[in-house]
């Protein structure tokens, strides 16, 4: 059973312990409450097995074919360009016998990067949102960037989190600049206090959110386009929640304001001068905080989901990236090269796809097919000397500073190089002076001329 599975089915037993609603949960689960009723039926009478879907493994029936779908987005580019998704829709059944739904258009498209020629904004309406009943249901991140030292400070960032359902600040962190790193900073601490929350809410940072179309490869393996800290959290189980507004997450909003007044002084009082002394005394400040402005939840006790002992949080809370192993089973990341070295599973990786993770410690380890590789730094690549032409300014410095010190003359190391072209003769053209127009001797040859040829 994956981490959302488990996820799943603890949000299930919530319902059936009368502790979350079905409004609630379907938020966290991302689905409409009709289909909570559904899955709550068949969890009642299937149990674990409901919360497995029933279509794992299995190709579905109606799944446009990859030839249809490239050939649907080839002719949205030409010759159907700028033709909405009911017209192309349209287009391609009667010009090209292509019989695809408006949705099915719609869904190529966008994932293909295309943009709707039309666009229709729905008028805005917004409410006040009920906490969620619980502590961990939900937790909202944010970072902050002020002078935080005063207003002759440097500015920097505080990345916090704070739970829906008691208002309290589990963690809280500087940073110079709002990262990952950053927020994987946070989440690691807030597991390790507490555990894992259900669900966490933020904006749409290019931290959380990809905004690039998928590439090709990810659409050929059917993979949405993820950010490290999306990959984390599907791995762990916790769903991402994005806010379309400020105002959506506006309990963070809020906070930021109180920090920035009250926060401001207790750092001034406790003499913090850096980001370092900030993080210091930030852990008195957040109990204080807590202590005054917490509330109590609706629903006693914490919805946070403790960590199997077989997860290892340092290989989720990271940053991946996918390479190639070298015919010398090296692999290159970050300008400097990791040698794998053999196992017993295999005496070589030589051009075999591995995963690069960065640790939050700053370790770069290799993996392949989820599993650690023994690993050390490759040692640099060996110098190969070749000679080299010298410069002529070059050569001169040499000769100027031998001859200086009166010993013989420096022995150049190729010949001179040989003049471009040949030299004009004494009695080329060239070399005659030109003669001016108002010369007495090209006027008297010039009266020559004329009294030499007879006039007609």
């Amino acid at each position: 059973m994956t981490e959302q599975e488990a996820r799943r089915g603890q949000i299930l037993n919530l319902i059936l312990e009368k502790r979350c609603s079905i409004a609630k949960a379907s938020e966290l689960l991302g689905v409409s409450e009709r289909q909570v009723w559904r899955r709550l039926a068949n969890y009642r009478q299937e149990c674990l097995a409901a919360l497995v879907h029933g279509n794992r493994g299995r190709a579905p029936a109606n799944a446009t074919p990859p030839d249809v779908r490239a050939r649907v987005v080839a002719l949205a580019k030409d010759p159907y360009d700028g033709a909405n998704d009911t017209h192309l829709s349209e287009l391609l059944a009667e010009r090209e016998g292509i019989t695809v739904s408006r949705q099915t258009v719609q869904r190529l498209l966008r994932k293909a990067g295309f943009v709707s020629p039309r666009r229709h904004r729905a008028p805005a309406h917004r409410s006040r949102r009920e906490r969620y009943p619980q502590e961990g249901m939900l937790l909202q991140m944010d970072g902050s960037q002020h002078r935080w030292l005063g207003p002759d400070g440097p500015r920097f960032t505080l990345i916090a989190a704070i739970d829906d359902a008691t208002g309290t600040v589990p963690y809280a962190l500087f940073r110079k600049n709002e990262d990952a790193h950053g927020y994987f900073l946070l989440l690691r601490e807030i597991i390790r206090r507490n555990g894992l929350p259900l669900a966490l809410y933020s904006d749409r940072h290019s931290i959380f959110t990809v905004s690039q179309p998928a590439t090709t490869q990810d659409q050929l393996e059917g993979k949405e386009p993820q950010t490290q800290f999306g990959r984390a959290m599907e791995t762990l189980g916790i769903g991402l929640i994005l806010a379309h507004s400020p105002q959506a997450k506006g309990r963070i909003e809020r906070l930021w304001g109180t920090f920035q007044d009250r926060l401001v002084q207790e750092l001034r009082l406790a003499n913090a001068r850096t980001m370092e002394e900030a993080n210091q005394a930030l852990g008195a400040f957040l109990d204080k905080y807590n202590g005054r402005f917490s509330v109590p939840p609706a629903q006693p006790g914490k919805a946070y989901r403790p960590l199997q002992p077989s997860v290892r949080l340092d290989a989720i809370l990271c940053f991946e990236y996918a390479r190639t192993a070298a015919m010398d089973n090296t692999v290159s990341f970050g300008g400097k090269a990791l040698q794998i070295k053999p196992d017993e599973l295999r005496t070589s990786y030589a051009r075999t796809r591995v995963t690069v993770q960065e640790r939050l410690d700053g370790r770069v380890v290799a993996l392949y097919q989820g599993r650690e590789l023994a690993s050390t730094d490759a040692p640099p690549c060996p110098v190969v000397l070749r000679a080299r032409k010298p410069s002529k300014a070059t050569d001169q410095n040499d000769q100027s500073r031998h001859g200086d010190g009166g010993g013989p003359a420096a022995i150049p190391m190729t010949a001179s190089p040989t003049p471009r072209g040949r030299t004009p003769a004494p009695d080329h053209p060239w070399r005659t002076k030109m003669v001016s127009p108002k010369s007495p001797l090209l006027t008297k040859s010039l009266s020559s001329i004329t009294d030499i040829i007879p006039e007609r």
